[in-house]
């Protein structure tokens, strides 16, 4: 289920390279799940840009977006007060259920709504983002600290320039590591190159599809599930145009209704 509404741009700010985080204020009541995300009317522009949530609250959604066409360069120019059109609530997001995510395998849910393994060790969770992959990351860490989860971040960008967010990960007290293609910060090389030396017994993850590619081939060696958001070019945003299409084990799937998040387990990558 999704909304229209119109929300009012309360900041917007340059953070790292053509990036941009932008806090709108308005009505928050359907969004239920990180990962999740809008699709933006822009004026004199046909098509909606989907942009995925980075956090919300009760009065504010913030979100995250990366400067790539005339669209997110107009929204790049917006200072507070100017209004956007928005749909929001699009998209299933991460299901952070382990008696789901991991069955069979003896995962408890206690009363106060944590999970933990039967001996009551922590469910170590990792959350793996590329780019403009990393901001639906960060409401799903705050759920799975809370949730009880160990937690660990991995972030992968190009090069010091373009790197944000690590600092709000950590904040949570999540610790953070960053894999950086041209090894001018952390780990030198792709986010598997820093997921070599790091356990989990589940991964999110969300980015390009050959990061995606990469993490899912990793997680297959290992014999370790994950859940995988998918970036997409939209038409609708709601799954009338068939224009983000993916295939699965179960056939063709739309990333906008069927995700962007799916299971390790039927995507074909």
């Amino acid at each position: 289920m999704y909304k229209k509404n119109i929300y009012e741009v309360k900041s917007n700010r340059r953070i790292a390279e053509d990036v941009y985080r932008m806090v709108l204020a308005g009505d928050t009541s359907y969004l239920t799940e990180p990962g999740q995300f809008v699709n933006i009317q822009l004026s004199g522009l046909y098509l909606r840009r989907p942009i995925s949530v980075c956090d919300w609250d009760g009065e504010t959604i913030t979100i995250i977006y990366k400067v790539v066409g005339t669209g997110t360069a107009m929204m790049a120019a917006m200072t507070g007060g100017e209004k956007l059109d928005l749909l929001t609530g699009l998209g299933n997001g991460f299901d952070t259920d382990f008696t789901r995510l991991l069955p069979g395998q003896g995962i408890l849910k206690k009363e106060d709504g944590t999970y933990s393994w039967p001996d009551g060790r922590s469910v170590k969770a990792a959350v793996i983002g590329g780019g403009v992959g990393v901001p639906p990351l960060y409401a799903l860490a705050k759920k799975l600290k809370k949730e009880g989860a160990e937690v660990v971040a991995v972030l992968g960008f190009n090069e010091e320039k373009q790197i944000f967010g690590y600092k709000d990960f950590a904040d949570l007290g999540i610790p953070v590591c960053i894999a950086t293609l041209d090894g001018s910060v952390g780990v030198k090389g792709f986010v598997t190159d820093a997921l070599k030396n790091i356990d989990f017994d589940f991964y999110f993850t969300c980015g390009p599809e050959p990061m995606l590619r990469a993490v899912h081939r990793l997680g297959k060696e290992r014999g370790v599930e994950g859940l995988l958001s998918f970036e997409a070019r939209m038409g609708c945003g709601f799954g009338a145009c068939m224009g983000c299409s993916c295939e699965t084990i179960a056939g063709t799937k739309r990333i906008c209704v069927d995700g962007p998040v799916m299971k390790s387990g039927e995507v074909i990558l």
